[in-house]
């Protein structure tokens, strides 16, 4: 029974950070619209960017680490009840989330570093800017970090709604094997 449950269920570690990035994810997409409102309070706007600057930063390791675990635990396949044109959706748009998932932190910090911004976390450890300042390159990522939100946000929404749909409609089992392990963790 454990080897059939590991097959058709994601590891704990994919779990884990699924989970993780999920929560940052969502709280960086509202910190990110917010955060550029021309009217909004100076001190509530700056407390924004440095979280949204900062968590940026951690999404870009987790997503490395992601990766790592992704490649070592491969995920399971789906169950044969699910459609193939909902199998080719559902591979089309995790492909889509992950490249999202590294360029919207690569775009950012390539937009603070050339504008000349500050990244406080890696101020502090001391790390050095890895790109030049340039109104060009931060322009041109500052754009692609914009549309990106918005890529990313419909994706995440797309995303919510078809957990919703597989886990409390269909109850298919599709949902299940991502949810966290909840119950072992009460032990």
């Amino acid at each position: 029974m454990k080897d059939q449950q590991q097959t058709i269920s994601y590891s704990v570690a994919a779990k884990v950070l699924h989970w993780l990035m999920a929560a940052l994810i969502l709280s960086m997409i509202p910190a990110g619209f917010l955060m550029i409102q021309p009217d909004l309070n100076k001190p509530l706007q700056n407390a924004l960017f440095i979280f949204h600057k900062n968590v940026g930063v951690v999404l870009l390791l987790l997503i490395v680490l992601r990766l790592l675990v992704r490649w070592r635990n491969p995920p399971p396949a789906l169950p044969d009840h699910v459609p193939a044109w909902q199998a080719r959706i559902a591979h089309a748009s995790h492909a889509a989330l992950y490249a999202l998932m590294i360029a919207m932190p690569v775009a950012g910090y390539l937009r603070v570093r050339a504008g000349g911004f500050p990244i406080e976390m890696l101020d502090a450890l001391g790390l050095p800017t890895l790109v030049p300042r340039s109104d060009a390159l931060a322009e041109i990522a500052k754009t692609t970090h914009y549309y990106g939100a918005y890529a990313i946000a419909a994706l995440v929404f797309a995303h919510v709604l078809a957990g919703f749909y597989h886990g409390l409609v269909l109850r298919d089992g599709v949902f299940s094997r991502i949810w966290p392990p909840v119950a072992r963790w009460r032990r």
